[in-house]
């Protein structure tokens, strides 16, 4: 029985160093696949693509995690750059945002990580609040806080209580996109979790980083879910409405 294989977003730095060579790299932390692996699936990095490539790649694997990085470019919510927001990582929005939009026409479970739900949001047609404070103490280093499931949600389902998750952004989700419901929250308010309550398919979005933690029981049933539709490929939903700027 062949894993459920799972497609992982990748960060993209012009400048990386290892041993002896400086070269632009596209890479993830060790956490990503890590966790993946642990939850029963296999793992695959998806580097950036040709944006009308997304639904041939998206047909190769059973299940794709969008990664945490840089700050989605305002331009794709339609909001003027904040001057605490990132310099635009033009490349790797325009090719997770085609990616998001192939995942949900072809009813692909999908997993948002930190900036991935952020992008999920903005695929969907919502925007991002684009500085907080308080969610970042130190840079480079993650802090933790409580987040609070919603009852009714998928995510409630799997982690019913309220937990300490690790945290590391300075933005956040405002107007929800189409179709998502918020599923945790943390003390302060900010939106710390969406999905699609549709049951039949499993998207779901975290603003912290499951990666650097121990609990895997949200990435157990992404896998699991990807596994079942490998097992069994399911009816082609409508197609969901997506923005790319």
């Amino acid at each position: 029985m062949h894993r459920p294989l799972i497609g992982i977003t990748t960060y993209v730095e012009e400048s990386t160093r290892y041993g002896v060579w400086d070269h632009p790299t596209s890479l993830v932390p060790t956490g990503y696949y890590e966790l993946v692996q642990a939850a029963g699936g296999a793992a695959v990095l998806l580097p950036p693509d040709e944006p009308e490539r997304a639904a041939e790649v998206l047909s190769r694997v059973d299940g794709l995690v969008v990664a945490g990085g840089p700050d989605v470019d305002p331009i794709h919510y339609g909001a003027p750059r904040d001057p605490r927001t990132g310099a635009p990582a033009t490349v790797r929005d325009t090719w997770e945002l085609a990616l998001i939009g192939a995942a949900l026409e072809a009813d692909t479970p999908l997993l948002g990580i930190c900036r991935g739900m952020q992008a999920l949001n903005v695929a969907l047609g919502g925007t991002l609040i684009q500085h907080i404070d308080g969610h970042v103490h130190t840079p480079g280093v993650t802090s933790w806080h409580p987040v609070s499931p919603v009852p009714g949600t998928r995510y409630a389902e799997l982690v019913p209580e309220d937990a300490e998750v690790p945290t590391y952004h300075h933005q956040a989700v405002d107007r929800l996109g189409r179709e998502l419901v918020v599923s945790a929250y943390a003390v302060d308010g900010t939106v710390e979790a969406i999905e699609i309550p549709d049951r039949s398919r499993w998207v779901l979005g975290v603003q912290w980083h499951p990666e650097r933690d121990k609990d895997t029981r949200v990435m157990a049933s992404f896998v699991e879910a990807a596994g079942d539709r490998r097992a069994v490929p399911m009816a082609r939903p409508m197609p969901v409405s997506v923005s790319v700027s």
